[in-house]
């Protein structure tokens, strides 16, 4: 039996019902938030070990709920789960006191052992790998979101296209 509480924090009402239910099994106690409304003082009551975190809430960001949870416990484990993957919100998410970054689909056991994966691996392979033109577009597409707490509008203006082409783009990435 785990002595791990774990706080989901998911807009996706479904996804949260199933990762919850699939970590209770697996002797967790958890407790799911779907928007940063009361987190903070949800996760003061809860006191968990882990935090599962979304980067988009809605049309808030989950780098703020990061940055509020590591506050709170600087030994939290806090994993990012994203949809919208980016090496600038990962970098950020590290910053901001994520322990780890994974992008959706994930399932439970990915979950776990990347909770699990505090400590870098030197052995990483450091061979160059060219970045595709759409990759780059993505990136530069989700730092502008980053950059705008994800008011499409804005990002859209800053990206010289239209808001709906914007979210027609988003909605592609969206998994």
């Amino acid at each position: 039996m785990s002595d791990h509480r774990l706080l989901i924090v998911e807009d996706d009402v479904v996804l949260a019902r199933t990762l919850a239910r699939s970590f209770e099994r697996r002797g967790y106690a958890v407790a799911v938030r779907h928007d940063l409304d009361g987190l903070e003082d949800a996760a003061r009551a809860f006191a968990p070990t882990r935090a599962l975190v979304d980067l988009r809430l809605g049309g808030a960001s989950g780098l703020a709920a990061i940055r509020a949870l590591h506050d709170m416990d600087a030994d939290i484990r806090i994993l990012v789960l994203t949809g919208f993957a980016s090496i600038a919100t990962a970098v950020e998410a590290i910053k901001l006191g994520a322990t780890n970054y994974l992008t959706k689909p994930a399932n439970t056991d990915d979950i776990e052992a990347a909770f699990d994966r505090v400590e870098g691996d030197v052995a990483t392979d450091l061979a160059a790998r060219p970045t595709s033109i759409r990759t780059l577009e993505w990136e530069h597409i989700h730092q502008t979101l980053v950059d705008t707490d994800f008011n499409i509008s804005e990002a859209a203006r800053r990206l010289g296209l239209h808001r709906r082409t914007l979210a027609r783009k988003l909605d592609k990435r969206h998994l």
